[in-house]
């Protein structure tokens, strides 16, 4: 069985409980496909784990991602189709290095030039306070893709991205 198809049946069990954020939209991203630029040596810091739905914002409980120092790191979630995006919330990691997810930008489109980074952006990160989610919102902006990308070196940890749309 594959990962959507488990999720369609663990959603559907709950009613889309689970995924349904304000105003009962549905959260695009959990049905994604999720990658990153690359992996921090560490068992918790995989790309999937900021679309698992689990808004816990302490890395060692295993639902943020966390990628090595590098330059430019970015993360991705690839939708099922292309969506109007509506809005895209992140959640900042809570235990630490808040800071990390400043200047952060949001990318939606089609495109997988530069890693989707060069596709429009929807919004620039200024602070998201430790643990905390901030919605950003992209004015139906259409894309399959969505990705943050870090513009500087450092290190990029999500512990929860949610896309917000329709068709």
């Amino acid at each position: 069985m594959t990962r959507s198809t488990k999720m369609f049946l663990f959603l559907t069990l709950l009613g889309l409980t689970a995924s349904e954020g304000t105003h009962g939209k549905i959260n695009l991203a959990l049905l994604g496909r999720a990658t990153q630029s690359n992996t921090y040596l560490h068992i918790f810091a995989d790309a999937s784990h900021a679309i698992d739905g689990n808004k816990d914002a302490n890395f060692d409980h295993g639902s943020c991602t966390h990628t090595k120092l590098e330059d430019q790191p970015w993360w991705r979630v690839e939708m099922q189709d292309a969506y109007r995006v509506d809005s895209v919330v992140l959640t900042n990691r809570g235990d630490c290095c808040p800071e990390r997810l400043n200047g952060a930008e949001i990318h939606i489109g089609n495109s997988l030039e530069n890693n989707g980074n060069n596709n429009p952006s929807c919004a620039v990160v200024s602070v998201i306070p430790a643990g905390e989610s901030v919605s950003f919102n992209c004015n139906g902006m259409v894309g399959r893709f969505v990705s943050v990308v870090l513009p500087k070196t450092g290190v990029l940890t999500l512990c929860e991205v949610e896309v917000y749309g329709s068709k």
